[in-house]
């Protein structure tokens, strides 16, 4: 089913309301769920709501949370999400950041505790239209570990996504890397299943340790993993993020003492940077130009439109989908209808909120 982005925001806002019982928040949050679902990635998108609801029922999402500034030295700060939604307590420590780094030409954010952050490129993105270079590690705590070490066959830590964001020029613009350390997010896995379609070669191995393309094996209980990209290069990477977003802000990396049912637990560092600190803005933003169109003028292969830098296909997405709607599957639609439920929505809302004059075709 395609669904107009209004349709789903508001669907997604309904059910988050009832849950939790702050609108603004359901508001807030639903609106970076549905731009996940507007940019292609759907695996950050509505389908996370389940979780969040899970989270909120058993007390692991406190929904009315806000970040506690633990130490504040000028350029670099030390702040708890005291579990809030990512989506609220994200945007507010960046805000934080962004305004030191005005300040100080630089600023180091940690931040500790956060539920589901979200798709992490939202805060490099939000830095970068601030003007400033932003560079992001994170790790993910959850009920059980999803990725397998390189060279290991069983889960010890989560997807642990790296971002870095670049401001954009006149003539280019923002350059947006955002990506999981896994080969595919988890995310990724959910929406396969729910589909019933499989997933690429080399990016599960099953309970044995044994490659896999049934996506099932990730909900099966029997402990199935992701594998992190590029084998050791993204394993690498991977610990990094535990390490520098999870160990450095004392919110810990993934160990097994720190899991909890129905959580997703993300730390995150945030390194933010002034591209004019060397008075060279200008001639930064010149070269970058001139290096994205060598890069971009490059023969596109066989079966291949054109070569995209990162942030192309997002930007591509949102247009395609803010004009066309968002397909939702019908396993993440029975999901969000079964959510909604467990929320307290009543019935004959819910079904008004799901019927096509509702949601759209």
């Amino acid at each position: 089913m395609k669904i107009p982005a209004d349709r789903l925001t508001a669907l997604a806002t309904s059910i988050l309301t009832y849950a939790g019982g702050q609108k603004d928040a359901a508001s807030r949050v639903a609106t970076r769920l549905v731009s996940a679902n507007l940019t292609g990635h759907d695996s950050h998108g509505v389908g996370m709501i389940p979780a969040y609801v899970d989270g909120i029922i058993a007390g692991t999402l406190h929904p009315d949370a806000n970040i506690d500034v633990v130490q504040d030295k000028g350029p670099f700060l030390l702040v708890d999400g005291q579990r809030g939604f990512g989506h609220i307590v994200a945007e507010q420590a960046m805000e934080l950041a962004i305004d030191r780094a005005r300040t100080n030409h630089f600023a180091v954010l940690s931040l500790r505790n956060s539920f589901h952050l979200g798709r992490l490129g939202d805060w490099g993105a939000m830095a970068a239209e601030a003007g400033f270079i932003c560079i992001l590690y994170a790790n993910v705590q959850s009920s059980r570990p999803l990725v397998a070490p390189f060279g290991g066959s069983d889960g010890r830590f989560v997807t642990n996504p790296y971002c870095t964001a670049i401001p954009a020029t006149d003539s280019t613009p923002m350059f947006l890397l955002d990506m999981a350390t896994s080969k595919i997010a988890m995310g990724k896995a959910r929406v396969a299943h729910l589909s019933g379609k499989q997933v690429p070669e080399g990016a599960l191995i099953d309970a044995q340790g044994n490659p896999t393309t049934d996506p099932s094996v990730m909900f099966d209980d029997a402990g199935g993993a992701l594998t992190t990209f590029g084998d050791h290069k993204g394993f690498g990477l991977a610990l990094l993020g535990d390490i520098l977003g999870g160990s450095f802000s004392g919110g810990g990396a993934y160990l097994p003492e720190r899991e909890m049912p129905s959580s997703i637990t993300n730390n995150m560092m945030a390194i933010l940077i002034d591209p004019d600190v060397f008075g060279m803005a200008q001639a930064f933003g010149v070269d970058m130009d001139r290096y994205t169109a060598w890069v971009k003028a490059s023969p596109p292969a066989p079966g291949v439109d054109a070569v995209q830098l990162p942030g192309d296909p997002e930007r591509r997405s949102l247009k395609n989908r803010t004009a066309n709607g968002i397909f939702v599957d019908a396993g993440t639609l029975e999901q969000l209808r079964e959510t909604a439920l467990r929320a307290g929505m009543p019935r004959d809302e819910l079904d008004t909120l799901i019927s096509d004059k509702g949601l759209g075709a």
